[in-house]
């Protein structure tokens, strides 16, 4: 990453690498909350010139250290502070809606030195659509600022008639403290250190609510939920170490990802754009997450609920019972400028939202989360039989109402996605293959909880829709030719015929015949669309096909393990094993063994991946990954109606022993160990206290 980001809640920070903010950069570098840029400048300075970057270490989520040194300065002969003399540390961390930032420096030449720092700073309380160039639109206008002892004060009036501050603290006192620019002046023995404490606190409205806590406090409570987020995730240990370094670095990822807007923590979606409530990303990434910290469902579910739509409004692409796409909460939204508030155009989140529901019962056993929001289970059913189907020919189809909408409304939005083998582009309204899946998947699985609580009528209606849509998708969505799905019906109900990703979700639904698992599977893992690295989004020399583009040819993490999922449901354990392999390769040659947001499709045969240029990282369902890795793996499925947990391990080529410790399943917990020795697999069950019986093939 050319840049460093930081995220705690709802606050973070982008930098350069240097830790610097400089103004008008094309990164959109700042301190954002709220959609809102309260930082649109810092720059820290020695003598007046910019320091030199030593190391810039982000491997701690919560924690970002940069060290800097100083470059060679003289003056008409006379030396002012020999090359590298003065070390300069940048350790900085977010707690609590409060960015603290420890900037030490210490002499390491033999003599005395004298210097300055220098630090100035500005604000110009952006809306982050501006910021990215994706909006223009009425906004607001500084209304000064206040500078008091060892304090700045930043003020802004926005178009939605709300104040908003940047407030920055320091604890030396400074020598200089002139508009926006905070001087100080330091003299150091040999070895001698000294640092000063800078705090920046945004705040909206006129009640200012944070606490700023002494620098060391602060990081021992953020350290500290840290190691309560990870004391509370099952434990995982291999001798495979690129599985295990890729799994906690998921888990790490997540933590920092999380945000409660008040009906408990889920994953937003990812960094640095789009740190906000996201339906389908939210959504996969809490799935993701079941066997790790089921909790974090919960959350997800209850935040989207809460905005579920209940109007008919086209200019949000709104209906009642929909589950949202993405909602934003900066200046250009609460003027009604740009559709966010929320905005609701995605065709995959409300039965996902279903598809979710229903996996975190089965791991969880929790039916009171049925009741609790059987109204908005029934709207989303509601809305996938009246809204989502356009025209009554039980597949949901999407088309934008909204003039500042999106136009392809699947997991793949980009607007050359959805294209014919003609290289043609697909009118709306499109009904996508996955999407159909994902229904199926909803309806079936709902009739298990209601056959459970005996409500048997209620079960059959589903069961009975679910089958009329597998029936007619299976005669309209099959291509002959080429023995694989299209990837949608256009307008005019014309197959989109291109070799897609999008077909694999299929697998995780249980709608395909064991025939056609056998082809899907096949296609999937066939060198025109598995890489080597992972499975392309597109097949190689389709009419759209680009290894370098969004959704054309590249390759999502994400997007391969729900194939990797249904692959290992389906008993497909080989081949899924085969792109967890691929994945788990590429994962070394990334930043911190993470997996981006995608990578460009490019074969295996060129010697390493190639990174896509404008990748999210980290980003929520990229994070969660691995985290289904292991689930598939394992081959575990937990049902709760039936008080089974299925287990079908299956170790990778290079791993001999997998084991996982604290498993949250039902109402206790599960810990095995799988082993392999002489070619023959052992299942050790170390702890089970779920009340499950444990099912092993």
């Amino acid at each position: 990453m050319d840049y460093r980001v930081m995220k705690e809640n709802d606050l973070f920070l982008l930098t350069d690498k240097s830790g610097n903010i400089p103004e008008n950069h094309p990164y959109g570098l700042g301190l954002y909350t709220k959609d809102t840029r309260f930082l649109s400048k810092w720059d820290v300075r020695i003598n007046g010139k910019d320091p030199v970057l030593l190391s810039s270490d982000a491997d701690q989520n919560h924690l970002t250290t940069i060290l800097l040194t100083n470059p060679h300065m003289e003056e008409d002969g006379e030396l002012i502070l020999w090359r590298e003399s003065v070390q300069i540390q940048r350790k900085r961390f977010i707690y609590d809606d409060v960015l603290y930032e420890e900037l030490s420096v210490k002499n390491y030449y033999p003599k005395p030195v004298s210097f300055e720092l220098e630090m100035e700073v500005d604000a110009d309380f952006q809306d982050m659509f501006i910021v990215r160039g994706f909006q223009t639109g009425k906004a607001g206008q500084r209304t000064g600022q206040k500078l008091e002892h060892h304090a700045l004060s930043l003020a802004y009036m926005g178009a939605d008639e709300i104040n908003r501050y940047t407030h920055i603290t320091w604890d030396k006192e400074a020598k200089r403290a002139e508009d926006n620019h905070i001087t100080f002046h330091f003299s150091l023995n040999y070895n001698e250190e000294d640092r000063v404490i800078i705090t920046v606190v945004p705040q909206i409205g006129e009640e200012r609510k944070q606490e700023v806590l002494p620098f060391k406090q602060a990081l021992e409570k953020l350290t500290t939920s840290y190691k309560t987020w990870e004391e509370n995730v099952p434990i995982i240990q291999t001798d495979y170490k690129p599985l295990e370094r890729l799994v906690k670095r998921g888990i790490t990822d997540l933590r920092v990802l999380l945000t409660d807007v008040g009906y408990g923590q889920f994953p937003v979606a990812g960094l640095p754009w789009f740190g906000v409530p996201f339906g389908r990303d939210s959504l996969i990434a809490a799935l993701q997450m079941l066997p790790f910290n089921s909790e974090v469902a919960k959350g997800t579910l209850i935040t989207m609920a809460h905005y579920q739509g209940e109007n008919k409004d086209a200019w949000r692409d709104e209906q009642p019972g929909k589950i949202m796409h993405e909602i934003r909460f900066g200046e250009l939204a609460n003027t009604n400028q740009i559709p966010f508030t929320p905005y609701y155009g995605t065709i995959d989140a409300t039965p996902l939202f279903l598809v979710l529901l229903v996996e975190y019962v089965k791991w969880t056993g929790d039916y009171e989360i049925v009741g609790q929001l059987q109204k908005n289970i029934d709207a989303a059913l509601n809305w996938i039989n009246e809204y989502g189907d356009r025209d009554g020919d039980l597949f949901l189809e999407y088309h934008q109402e909204s003039s500042k909408g999106i136009a392809n409304q699947g997991w793949k939005d980009s607007g050359d996605s959805i294209v014919h083998r003609s290289g043609d582009y697909a009118d709306t309204p499109i009904a996508l293959s996955e999407v159909q899946g994902y229904v199926y998947q909803a309806k079936t699985g709902l009739a298990d909880i209601y056959e459970a609580a005996g409500r048997t009528e209620e079960a059959a209606v589903l069961r009975g829709e679910a089958e009329a849509l597998q029936d007619k998708f299976n005669q309209e969505f099959w291509m002959d030719d080429v023995l694989f799905y299209a990837i949608a019906l256009d307008g005019n109900k014309q197959q989109v015929g291109t070799i897609t990703s999008n077909p694999g979700h299929l697998l995780m639904s249980g709608m395909l015949s064991s025939e056609r698992v056998e082809a899907v599977s096949k296609t999937l893992l066939s060198s025109k669309m598995f890489s080597g690295y992972g499975i392309r989004t597109m097949g190689e020399n389709e009419a759209g096909y680009n290894p370098m583009s969004y959704h054309d040819g590249s390759i999502w993490p994400h997007d391969n393990s729900l194939i990797v999922l249904g692959l290992s449901k389906v008993g497909k354990q080989e081949e899924a094993n085969e792109v967890i392999q691929g994945l788990i390769d590429a994962s070394v040659h990334f930043e911190y063994d993470r997996l981006p947001e995608l990578f460009c499709g490019y074969s295996k045969e060129q010697g390493k991946p190639v990174l896509y240029p404008v990748a999210c990282s980290p980003q929520a369902w990229a994070a969660g990954t691995p985290l289904l890795f292991v689930q598939s793996i394992l081959g575990m499925f937990p049902n709760s109606m039936k008080k089974q947990i299925h287990i079908r391990p299956q170790l990778l080529p290079f791993m001999n022993e997998l084991s996982l410790e604290g498993i949250a399943v039902g109402s206790g917990k599960l810990s095995l160990t799988v082993r392999r020795e002489n070619n023959e697999v052992t299942i050790n069950i170390t702890e089970n206290t779920t009340g499950y019986e444990i099912v092993t093939r």
